[in-house]
């Protein structure tokens, strides 16, 4: 099945959009996370489109060739939701499934609490909501280590030098290192370091690091709503498995399926199980829907 390519007007940014599937269809949108782009997805895309869905992965703003506004913040949680939702509004959808991985299902999270009304599920990969994270960090010291790196990213200069540095030896580095063997090829990662690769593009991903911290969310509801399925690989360096239990206390109506032998990057090593899930909790009849 082909996929589309075009430039979205949302919310002040173009943003460069993947599209895979039939137009009047129910809408997917699947959002990447830190350092990925819309690539990420493209497997997935075919898969789900072609159980009956138009599916979109956009690159979200500052990655890839998508615009990349200069100012911190500029890339608040409150910003990048409201990206999401003009997607929305641009298919002519009141509604839409939104699956989110790492930063993406940050966002993902976001829009579930502050545009309920926007989201007919929610799936999020290997991510807690933002709150959920920060107290749980604060009371175990073990995420705080594993977390490092956000602390590291406020010294912008510093990371951009070192994770762009020899052809982004430390990013290939990393993302090797933290997933399972042969998930990032060579073949893998030429899109990525593509995406890296444009004009102001890490500058920008890293400002997503920092606006979490200077540009903190607006207050929104407690609890969230939407029907959520969370997946969790086990074994990320990244986050803790201990965040799973609070991240579906948040939640009205949610449940997880965990991987022992997943990694942070989960849909790229069970990219097949992965999908079986969300189309399961997507539902297998979508015909007659009132998108």
């Amino acid at each position: 099945m082909d996929i589309s390519h075009q430039d979205i007007q949302t919310n002040g940014v173009s943003l460069h959009v993947a599209a895979c599937g039939p137009k009047d269809a129910p809408l997917v949108i699947l959002l990447h996370g830190f350092p990925e782009y819309w690539g990420a997805w493209e497997s997935h895309m075919r898969l789900i489109a072609a159980k009956g869905y138009l599916v979109i992965a956009p690159d979200q703003r500052g990655y890839n060739t998508s615009d990349k506004p200069r100012r911190m913040r500029d890339y608040s949680l409150d910003l990048l939701a409201e990206d999401i939702v003009g997607l929305i509004e641009h298919h002519h959808r009141q509604q839409a499934r939104i699956v989110g991985h790492d930063w993406g299902g940050a966002v993902a999270w976001h829009v579930a609490r502050v545009h309920p009304e926007r989201l007919a599920r929610l799936v999020v990969i290997n991510c807690p909501p933002t709150d959920v994270f920060r107290r749980f960090a604060l009371r175990h010291p073990g995420q705080l280590l594993r977390s490092w790196y956000i602390v590291a990213m406020q010294i912008p200069w510093v990371m951009r030098w070192a994770l762009t540095r020899r052809n982004f030896a430390k990013t290939r580095r990393t993302m090797r290192r933290s997933s399972k063997p042969g998930t990032f090829d060579a073949q893998a990662l030429a899109g990525h370091m593509a995406a890296w690769a444009q004009p102001d593009a890490f500058r920008s991903m890293i400002n997503w690091y920092r606006a979490a911290i200077w540009r903190p969310p607006r207050r929104s509801r407690e609890m969230i709503e939407v029907p959520t399925l969370l997946l969790w690989g086990e074994r990320d360096r990244f986050l803790s498995k201990g965040l799973v239990k609070p991240s579906l206390a948040a939640c009205a109506d949610a449940r997880a399926v965990r991987y022992p032998e997943a990694t942070h990057w989960l849909q790229h090593e069970q990219p097949d199980a992965v999908v079986d899930e969300m189309l399961e909790f997507f539902g297998e009849d979508v015909k007659g829907e009132d998108e």
